[in-house]
């Protein structure tokens, strides 16, 4: 079987895995590499997803790469847009030449010796085999193969459609239909706007509230900058703005909740219908501890006021014939009922990992910065923030990876490995969420440490300095020649 080498091989040809390789091409010019993409097109979760209204959560000044402006006047993009983003930084530095579609990343093993990663991929139903002196995991953090969905007592004895959304049917009619999407996150609070143009009625249908929030849908001091500023400049002022007024929100949030709690109350009450029953966007838990899902423009609001749409707090006792038998001893009748349930996670695209053949457990290992893992040599995984933006993390990781590897060809290096030094150092959960797909597989992630390089901080400025102005050299990275 004939085995091909580059220097740096990436999983993912998603935003993150466009984006290290962007990093790669300017800061690595005289290094190969290719993207091995499981599926046939580029975008990852912005190309999977398709259900109605898909939209980024984050605003995309900070969802944008840092080398690459956001020239839309939406400051929330839509799915398409977002791919098409995507799509245009791929083929302005030339990356979308080095992806290998069809190629699902199924084991990586390194060589002690060879200092090598031999990468085997499904293609076709055949492997092929790479080496590669680098490995970067840019699959981000669910599975595309499934989604989250509870069992459901009854489901089969429901005689409409049930629909998960991240396998959405391209010729769903859902006109004139009763709807009930089940559960109160991001996709939740994008889908029933959205279909509400065109439903007879559409309910979300949740156990508890979530944090909802209404932000702009365009960035009107972007529109006005730009009338006499160069796009570079504008994308960089707002990019520093919104980074800082996010940062603001989330510490004000974690360090008094309940002033935030009642913040966020006192604002959704005046947006809803007069009587609406708060109860409903009123949540036990304090803001951040899960979060938050922002609304563009207040759509999902406004399908409140116009009557298309209604919010129910209650628990499914079983599903019927006609519905959903709630335990309540209310009935909500559907015609289509949608799981908006959540995502499975998994750590590296359920890639199997080995060291000299060995299986390498790395649910008990710590991330060093965020980038790498203590015990795997010359392998990062990008994951970026759960309390702002994704790429602004992606982006200072691909550029320490970049720094890394270049600090090596400079010394001659052929390996290095983050070595925990301290092993008395407690170990913490690899994400501090207490969102349902987050506590559901605390145990199959990567840990955390509890100081230096081994803590991880949902903070820019922090990630800034520990990324771009930290030692390559620090203690904890252990280099080594053949």
């Amino acid at each position: 079987m004939a085995t091909e080498h580059f220097d740096v091989l990436i999983a993912g040809a998603g935003l993150s895995g466009i984006g290290v390789a962007c990093h790669l091409s300017k800061k690595c010019p005289g290094k190969t590499f290719a993207i091995l993409e499981a599926r046939d097109a580029i975008g990852g979760t912005w190309d999977l997803f398709r259900y109605p209204g898909i939209r980024s959560d984050s605003d995309m000044f900070t969802l944008g790469y840092r080398f690459k402006p956001w020239t839309s006047d939406k400051g929330i993009a839509d799915g398409g847009d977002i791919r098409q983003y995507i799509r245009d930084a791929a083929t302005e530095h030339k990356v979308d030449e080095k992806i290998r579609y069809g190629h699902k990343v199924k084991t990586a093993d390194w060589s002690t010796r060879d200092k090598l990663w031999t990468v085997t991929s499904e293609v076709d139903g055949e492997t092929r085999v790479y080496t590669a002196k680098y490995l970067m995991g840019c699959t981000g953090y669910y599975d595309y193969d499934e989604g989250f969905t509870p069992d459901f007592e009854g489901r089969d004895d429901f005689t409409g459609q049930v629909i998960h959304p991240q396998f959405w049917p391209e010729d769903l009619d859902y006109k004139d239909k009763k709807v009930v999407v089940i559960g109160s996150g991001a996709t939740a609070v994008t889908l029933i706007p959205s279909m509400s143009r065109e439903v007879e009625r559409i309910t979300m249908l949740q156990r508890s509230p979530t944090y909802i929030i209404p932000v702009p849908s365009k960035d009107k001091l972007a529109i006005r900058l730009r009338k006499f500023m160069p796009e570079s400049f504008v994308y960089s002022i707002i990019r520093s703005r919104n980074i800082m007024l996010t940062m603001a929100f989330y510490n004000y949030c974690k360090r008094f909740p309940q002033k935030a709690r009642e913040f966020i109350f006192n604002f959704n009450k005046k947006i809803l219908p007069k009587n609406f029953d708060m109860s409903h966007f009123t949540p036990k838990y304090n803001p951040w501890d899960e979060r938050l899902c922002a609304v563009p423009g207040g759509d999902l609001y406004k399908a409140i006021h116009k009557g298309k749409a209604d919010v129910v707090t209650d628990h499914i006792e079983r599903f019927v014939e006609d519905g959903i038998q709630l335990k309540s001893g209310n009935k909500l009748e559907a015609d289509i009922v949608i799981t908006a349930t959540g995502l499975k996670v998994v750590v590296l695209g359920k890639i199997a990992v080995s060291i000299d053949g060995q299986p390498f457990d790395v649910t008990d290992k710590m991330s060093y910065r965020g980038v790498m893992f203590e015990g795997i040599p010359n392998a990062g995984m990008v994951f970026g923030y759960t309390n702002s933006s994704w790429t602004l993390k992606a982006d200072l990781i691909a550029d320490y990876f970049c720094r890394v590897i270049n600090h090596m060809d400079d010394k001659g290096y052929d390996a290095v490995v983050p070595v925990n030094r301290d092993p008395s150092m407690p170990k913490k959960a690899f994400i501090d969420l207490s969102s349902g797909y987050i506590s559901r597989v605390k145990d199959q992630l990567p840990k955390q440490g509890t100081r230096g390089a081994w803590k991880l901080h949902q903070n820019y400025f922090r990630d800034w300095l520990s990324l771009r102005a930290s030692r390559i050299t620090a203690k904890e990275l252990e280099y080594s020649k053949k």
